[in-house]
């Protein structure tokens, strides 16, 4: 016969592997947990972000009831003028005026060129790839159109010759 402490033993050796067992299942089904979460987030977000696409500005392209490849596909580009003599910086579309006038403020106080990641760290943006460049982008078409200068690689400035608001042009 065995022995009473013997069987207090085995039968606290089989409760030892069976909560060793319970807490490997609960780890890998927090691991699965965890990994399902993220996935959801994810595409909670995308839908989020085809949401904000799909519902964009009018200057943006049509938004609404168009299936989202339509729509991606005609987004009409903002209508940056030609810099010319005497037209107003207000005459850019408002994200480029935003631009526009954070330039002139920095070229009225000296302060010389900016990269697009001041840009958006400035403006209170998520300094993240995606963000910088549509800056970039943004800031080449002011380039391209006369209202910006880039004389050295990623820095914006004021074009010669074009003024910021209040400085008459």
């Amino acid at each position: 016969m065995p022995s009473v402490v013997g069987l207090l033993e085995q039968h606290e050796l089989a409760a030892r592997r069976r909560v060793d067992g319970l807490r490997e299942e609960a780890d890998r089904i927090q691991a699965e947990l965890a990994a399902a979460e993220e996935e959801w987030q994810e595409w909670t977000i995308a839908r989020r972000r085809v949401g904000v696409l799909l519902s964009a500005p009018a200057d943006a392209g049509t938004a609404g009831e168009a299936p989202a490849p339509v729509t991606v596909a005609v987004k009409q580009k903002s209508q940056v003028p030609v810099w010319r003599e005497g037209l107003a910086w207000s005459a850019l579309p408002v994200d480029y005026q935003r631009i526009f006038t954070t330039l002139a403020d920095r070229s009225r106080l000296g302060q010389g060129p900016m990269t697009c990641q001041e840009m958006a760290a400035s403006f209170g943006m998520e300094v993240v790839p995606a963000r910088v460049e549509a800056l970039r982008a943004k800031a080449k078409r002011l380039v391209a159109r006369g209202w910006l200068a880039e004389q050295q690689p990623g820095r914006f400035t004021l074009a010669a010759g074009v003024a910021g608001p209040g400085g008459g042009s």
